[in-house]
């Protein structure tokens, strides 16, 4: 199980990138931590989540 945002998920042997696109995120407005440290948008396909990981995702919002 990986823990995303607060809650148990069964993401383990996901990519970052699937992650973001499943849940509907766009990959250009957020921001991912993983077991504390940022994860580079160039590593998104890259980084395979494991059972254990941590995982925070951020969306940017506009404002004003």
């Amino acid at each position: 199980m990986v823990r995303i945002n607060g809650e148990e998920t069964d993401a383990a042997g996901r990519t970052v990138a699937e992650h973001v696109a499943s849940a509907g995120f766009n990959a250009a407005r957020v921001v991912v931590e993983l077991n504390g440290d940022i994860v580079p948008k160039a590593a998104y396909a890259d980084t395979v989540l494991k059972d254990g990981d941590s995982v925070e995702v951020v969306c940017f919002m506009g404002g004003g």
